[in-house]
Formats: C-alpha cells, sequence, structure tokens
C-alpha cells in the first residue's frame, strides 16, 4: 500500500518513517508536517491508499482534515491522546494508535489496512466495476468495457469501448485493482482483458470490440502466463 504521514512532530514521522521503511506491504510516498501540504498532495496523485494522520496540528488538524477528505482513502491515527477516539472513529477509520507506538501494534494496524484493501477490491470485483479519478469526479467504469491498459511513465491509459483516459497510477497498481480471471499483462506496458482477445499471434494479440481493433505486443516473458490464462477461460 502507498502511504503518506501527517504530523507536526519530527521525532513522531520519523519512528512511523522506520516502521514503514521495515513493512514489505507499505511504500512511504510522502511525510509531511501538516496537513495542508499533504491535501495538495492527494489532490495530485490517486495512487495513495493509507495515511497514518496525527490529530492535534497547527493550522489544520486531524478531525478538520478528516472533514476535507474528498476521495475516501484509509486513516490510521496516530496520537499522543486517547480522547479523541471516539470522534476519530465516526469517521471510519482504520485504527487508533497511542504515541509511544510499538511496532507490533503498528503493524497489526497495517494488517487491518490491507484486509479493509482486500475487502473492497473483492467488493469491487463482485460488482464488475471501478471508480477512478478523473479530475474532481469519480468515474464508474464497468470491467467489461475495459480494452485494455497501457503504460505511459509515470500514468497509465485506460483504453475503453468509448473513451480513454489517463490517469496517476502505476500499471503494478492498477493491475492490482484488476480482477485476475478477467485481464491478464502481457507486456512490460499493456495489460488486456482477456474476454477481448480475437487473436493470439507468435508476438501480438488482436483486441476487437465493435469498432476498435488494436494489436497489442506480446513480451517473451510474459507468453507463459498468457497462454495458461486463457486455458483457464476455455476449461
Amino acid at each position: 500500500m502507498n502511504c503518506i504521514i501527517i504530523d507536526d512532530d519530527k521525532l513522531s514521522r520519523r519512528v512511523i518513517e522506520e516502521f514503514i521503511n521495515k513493512t514489505d506491504e507499505l511504500k512511504l510516498v510522502g511525510s509531511f508536517k501538516n496537513a495542508i501540504d499533504a491535501i495538495n498532495t492527494i489532490s495530485k496523485d490517486v495512487n495513495i491508499q493509507l495515511i497514518f494522520l496525527d490529530i492535534e496540528m497547527p493550522e489544520m488538524n486531524g478531525i478538520d482534515f478528516l472533514n476535507s477528505m474528498k476521495v475516501p482513502l484509509q486513516v490510521i491515527i496516530i496520537s499522543s491522546k486517547e480522547k479523541y477516539a471516539i470522534e476519530a472513529f465516526d469517521y471510519d477509520v482504520t485504527d487508533y494508535l497511542l504515541k509511544p507506538i510499538a511496532y507490533s501494534r503498528f503493524y497489526k494496524a497495517v494488517t487491518k489496512a490491507l484486509k479493509r484493501q482486500d475487502q473492497t477490491k473483492q467488493d469491487a470485483d463482485d460488482k464488475g466495476e471501478i471508480f477512478i479519478k478523473k479530475g474532481s469526479s469519480l468515474v464508474r467504469i464497468k470491467f467489461d468495457n475495459i480494452l485494455w491498459v497501457e503504460a505511459l511513465e509515470n500514468y497509465v491509459i485506460l483504453n475503453t469501448i468509448n473513451d480513454r483516459m489517463t490517469i496517476h497510477f502505476t500499471m503494478k497498481a492498477i493491475e492490482k485493482k484488476l480482477p485476475a480471471n478477467k485481464f491478464t499483462r502481457i507486456h512490460r506496458s499493456f495489460i488486456v482483458n482477456v474476454n477481448k482477445i480475437s487473436v493470439i499471434q507468435d508476438n501480438f494479440v488482436e483486441i476487437k470490440s465493435q469498432n476498435v481493433t488494436k494489436n497489442i505486443p506480446i513480451g517473451k516473458s510474459f507468453k507463459d502466463q498468457l497462454l495458461r490464462d486463457i486455458n483457464l477461460m476455455i476449461k
């Protein structure tokens, strides 16, 4: 999970940074001493999944920050005081950690966040759709309407039946969001909807849907997995 820290206390930030760096399931993408700088980053980066948030901060405290959140993200509170816990859980925070924090307690909170993330993904798979941030809006896209995903530097292009959407995501992150029984990675730069493949050649697949036809290269290291996925689809 990509995560950020928001805490005005330098020592506290350093402790959480060290905990994150020793936790394989987490990747630190930002550490902020105030909520305002964090908000500016979140508005630009939709690939943040978890926030470690202090409550008592100048300018904008943690509760004010929770009120300002436009995109639902998981939040783990880190606070030196217990009195804010009831109010914080009203915002459906994932966990509430009291300083000083032991790593064992930190990891327990992270485990809860990972379980929530898995459940959210499962719920999305069951619904057959995903929400993608486009500008200031969240757009619902059905998995069946996604033809292929294409890497573009620090972005990916989501190619659907009717649209092309450029979003700030890595290929690895978007691959985790897509159901494995529908999508497979066939190249370092391409993920395809298996159900939209019309022809498989030695070094490319043909994606065809309505008026859209696209030949997409198959990377050598991905071909065996593609064939296994196709076999699964036709059993």
